[in-house]
């Protein structure tokens, strides 16, 4: 009896118990290492972000606000939904039905505004490449803010709505006692979550790259054009191609990080603390929001100045936000 009860998560619950997974301690140890590193690095990644467009007066642009706030998502990913992850990865889910709920109301919130924030971003770049001229009407720092507040609602309202049955009922789908289940509309996710964002983002690249193609092409044909006019088109191609390379990293990284996750869902799935799979396919899908900053701002050389005087602390002087760094 000793034996047997030792097996199980809540030994005084014989009949309702789950049992305790039996796996490797060296593949445990590898997961809470690796998830632990990983969250540590998209925090603090996150977080020069943060400081960087918060602190300094020449950041604040309509595009870095929007930098911003996939910043501020991506934190709490590595702030919140990573650190429980390790959790999950545990035998046993010994924090309650009530407190599974929320940890993934947390991470559908992120995770949905992560990706949302992405299409916001590239849509501002095809509106900077395709429409140069009326780019600065159309895109203003209050439209930004009213899109991301807007953004950050519908990431709420999704969340809630599409985990009402989990939270009205905590447990609902639960089998036994230390198990840490949801159930959700598989096709419903996969289609708002991944394949409208995803279809978005592909349509404004491949927009991003006919345009690109169709300067180049000009300027073979205009050879002799005024040199102004030259000087403007060499300007807006190199803009328009390194647009086209920055979203063609953002779609294959985000393909790369999202497509085993949502392979699994066409299934209507179930998500559980299960095998070492299903956290290795959750763990790729978290890693996207340390990839973010990499791609979005480590391309621009102000961050790199940024984070010298934030790791120098001389932000802390006087004056420090009024800074050249562009």
């Amino acid at each position: 009896m000793k034996a047997e009860e030792a097996e199980l998560c809540f030994p005084q619950l014989i009949n309702t118990s789950c049992k305790k997974r039996v796996g490797s301690n060296s593949e445990a140890l590898l997961i809470y290492i690796l998830l632990s590193c990983i969250s540590l690095l998209t925090v603090i990644l996150n977080l020069l972000v943060i400081i960087s467009i918060s602190h300094f007066r020449q950041l604040h642009t309509p595009t870095n606000l929007l930098l911003l706030s996939l910043a501020v998502s991506d934190f709490l990913v590595g702030l919140l939904v990573m650190p429980f992850q390790i959790l999950l990865a545990e035998p046993c889910w010994l924090l309650g039905d009530l407190m599974c709920a929320l940890f993934f109301l947390v991470a559908f919130i992120t995770l949905c505004s992560s990706v949302v924030n992405m299409v916001l971003i590239s849509v501002d770049r095809y509106v900077a490449i395709c429409d140069p001229l009326r780019y600065s009407t159309k895109v203003t720092e209050n439209r930004i803010k009213l899109c991301v507040l807007l953004s950050w609602l519908y990431c709420v309202f999704y969340s809630f709505t599409i985990l009402f049955d989990n939270l009205k009922q905590p447990g609902r789908f639960i089998s036994c006692y230390g198990e840490c289940v949801i159930n959700v509309i598989g096709a419903v996710d996969l289609v708002l979550s991944f394949i409208i964002p995803i279809s978005a983002i592909i349509v404004l690249y491949v927009r991003v790259f006919v345009v690109a193609v169709s300067q180049a092409r000009s300027m073979r044909s205009h050879v002799a054009a005024v040199k102004l006019q030259r000087s403007l088109t060499v300007t807006v191609q190199r803009s328009e191609l390194k647009a086209a390379r920055t979203l063609g990293v953002v779609v294959a990284v985000f393909l790369m990080c999202s497509c085993p996750y949502y392979g699994v869902s066409l299934s209507g799935y179930e998500l559980t603390m299960a095998s070492s799979t299903n956290i290795f396919m959750n763990l790729l899908s978290l890693l996207n929001s340390c990839l973010n900053p990499m791609i979005y701002v480590f391309l621009y050389p102000w961050f790199r100045k940024s984070v010298k005087l934030i790791v120098t602390f001389k932000i802390l002087q006087p004056r420090s936000s009024q800074a050249n760094i562009l």
